[in-house]
């Protein structure tokens, strides 16, 4: 039981740091360093992905209407294929294409050398800086694209980009990458957010089908439940996590989440050089 209650702690934390801008990875091997979990080091790395498919159904079921390209023609009531719908999926996969390569060639190599608290503490502190800059830089300025429909190509390869930051080094957050790329390219707020929700669809269902595959389809029933009861959380804490984010950037910048970061990853370093020790 106390297990399992570990668990839905990790899926809250999941659900809630995915979204927004101050890095899932890096507030789960954080939080590993207090409460961890009895399971083997093999399976901590397989749960610390796979978990991920939780928050990732969230998406799925919020925008639906957005990511499915079968539609109904509300006149005729026939269904057709949207265009529209599978040009925003083509372009979620030219942003996807660059960290896509670098997970399958060095996802073992980036684990043993980049994931630790000092990487982590770091990348927070840089990320949370920019978000600072950008948000001051761009004060007034009026957004180019504010519909996800009409995101470029260049504009989603640019954010593709940024996301590769976020595979190579944790702590930098997918969702703070991919959306501090969007804005630095014109793109609002919220056209930026929800393209980064819709890429986390193929990028953390591709990652999670990787980790499985790696670690095998044999798993007892205590990792079963585990890895239930933190998806279940996870998704359950998505879903107003989204939400909440999606209301939130209507009047607000993401300066309050640099700050936060920055002021988390001074944390990190003054405990583990000064306190631990």
């Amino acid at each position: 039981m106390i297990e399992l209650l570990k668990a839905a702690l990790f899926g809250l934390v999941e659900g809630v740091t995915e979204w927004l801008p101050v890095s899932s990875t890096g507030h789960m091997i954080l939080l590993n360093e207090f409460v961890t979990l009895r399971v083997s080091a093999v399976f901590w790395q397989m749960f610390l992905v796979v978990i991920q498919l939780g928050a990732i159904l969230a998406v799925v079921v919020l925008y639906w209407n957005t990511i499915w390209p079968v539609k109904k023609d509300n006149r005729t009531g026939k269904r057709f294929i949207d265009r529209d719908t599978i040009s925003l999926w083509c372009k979620a996969i030219v942003a996807c294409v660059p960290a896509a390569i670098v997970g399958i060639l060095a996802d073992d190599w980036l684990e043993v050398h980049f994931y630790n608290w000092f990487v982590v503490s770091i990348m927070l502190i840089l990320v949370g800086v920019a978000f600072i800059i950008v948000e001051n830089r761009n004060a007034g300025k009026k957004a180019v694209t504010k519909n996800l429909r009409d995101l470029t190509y260049r504009e989603a390869l640019f954010i593709g980009l940024f996301q590769l930051i976020a595979a190579i080094f944790p702590g930098t957050s997918r969702s703070g990458a991919t959306i501090l790329g969007g804005i630095m390219v014109g793109v609002s707020r919220t056209v930026a957010a929800q393209f980064t929700f819709i890429l986390a669809i193929p990028v953390m269902f591709g990652a999670s089908l990787l980790k499985i595959v790696k670690y095998g389809l044999y798993f007892s029933g205590m990792e079963m439940a585990i890895l239930a009861v933190g998806m279940i959380v996870a998704f359950v804490v998505s879903v107003l996590v989204i939400r909440f984010l999606m209301n939130y950037i209507r009047s607000h910048d993401f300066k309050v989440f640099g700050w936060y970061r920055i002021i988390l990853g001074l944390i990190v370093i003054i405990y583990f050089t000064i306190i631990r020790k």
